[in-house]
């Protein structure tokens, strides 16, 4: 499904949300970039767990390298030996949770090819039933995988943040009070949340 059109995202929020209106006129298009090779997506969320983008960064080359001129898929990351990602950089845990990563995807925990037609909150218990992968990774495979537009990441913190400073809020917000906001937002969720991210990071977000 293609993304909604500038147009059609300030019309909803020009109704539904002033603030994110002007958000969106400042910043302009929507751009969000997505990734269909859903196992290395989820590989490099495992990887960049707890360690500077700098670093994960390198690890995920180094994963990547393991298997030169092909493919990561389940069934060959299943294969390598423990010691050759632990070579790579992978911490023992993250081992253990790329290998149960593979063996969800090989064992049909994780259909991949049904997840069009899921809910979300359907992929996220999928997602989560695996070692290491808990909401807030799910919820940014639905938005950067699979381009859902009604995901809001109550959990993120860079995304309360921009909230608390887009409307002069003393505190964070509370998950009660980004559920509120998302109700005004809906079906474009995800749209609005993109454009609370611009406000801190004018950097296109990738994952």
């Amino acid at each position: 499904m293609p993304l909604p059109s500038r147009k059609v995202i300030l019309q909803h929020f020009d109704m539904r949300d002033l603030v994110i209106a002007g958000v969106i006129r400042r910043v302009g298009a929507f751009k969000l970039s997505r990734n269909r090779n859903y196992f290395l997506v989820l590989c490099k969320a495992i990887i960049a767990q707890q360690i500077s983008t700098k670093a994960a960064e390198t690890i995920t080359h180094r994963f990547e390298n393991l298997l030169p001129g092909v493919r990561a898929t389940a069934e060959r990351v299943q294969r390598l030996p423990d010691n050759h990602l632990r070579e790579a950089g992978l911490s023992r845990q993250k081992v253990k949770y790329v290998k149960d990563l593979s063996e969800k995807f090989l064992d049909g925990t994780i259909r991949p090819h049904r997840m069009a037609y899921l809910e979300n909150e359907e992929i996220i218990r999928q997602l989560t039933e695996v070692y290491g992968i808990g909401r807030w990774t799910a919820e940014m495979f639905l938005i950067f995988s699979l381009n859902r537009m009604n995901v809001m990441p109550v959990g993120d913190l860079g995304f309360r943040a921009g909230l608390k400073q887009l409307y002069n809020m003393r505190a964070l917000p509370t998950p009660e009070r980004m559920r509120t906001l998302a109700k005004k937002w809906h079906p474009f969720e995800t749209v609005g949340t993109w454009y609370t991210w611009r406000i801190l990071d004018e950097g296109v977000v990738v994952y």
